[in-house]
């Protein structure tokens, strides 16, 4: 058994251990900018080869963009969670070169079921689109053993 560790320094040590096994946000180089309970932020560059015949980043790249930053944020409480369901809107295109940034924010947690809200923006700011994904706690931890030093969430 671990120390105690604080929620962000739990929050960060799944992120790591969930990136090292998340070979598809490997594969499309998105990187993990932040992370907090309830909380991420990842990006990822638009290349050649995820665009769409419309020469703009392919709806199904976004959606995996938006997706991963859900998977982070709803999974830092070092809770096995789901996704139980997801929506997104289209709001602009990407474009070659752009830097796509996936922000993700807890809006609610029940029991088992949160609700979160994904937020693209490329590089200057401008939104591309609107995500948002219910998760679903199953059972088992992603790290056996982390102990936190305050159960509460923050």
């Amino acid at each position: 058994m671990t120390a105690p560790l604080s929620p962000q320094e739990i929050a960060e040590r799944i992120a790591e251990v969930m990136y090292a096994n998340d070979m598809t946000s490997q594969a499309l180089g998105i990187e993990v900018q932040a992370v907090a309970p309830g909380y991420a932020k990842l990006s990822m560059t638009v290349r050649e080869d995820m665009l769409n015949a419309h020469k703009s980043c392919h709806g199904g790249m976004m959606f995996t963009l938006a997706d991963s930053a859900f998977s982070f944020g709803c999974s830092a409480y070092n809770k096995m969670a789901v996704a139980q369901g997801c929506e997104i809107t289209f709001l602009a295109p990407g474009r070659l070169g752009d830097v796509l940034t996936a922000e993700c924010r807890e809006q609610a947690q029940a029991g088992r079921t949160g609700v979160y809200d994904v937020e693209i923006t490329n590089q200057s700011g401008v939104p591309i689109a609107l995500f948002r994904g219910k998760s679903r706690q199953i059972s088992g931890d992603i790290v056996p053993g982390l102990t936190p030093k305050d159960t509460a969430k923050p």
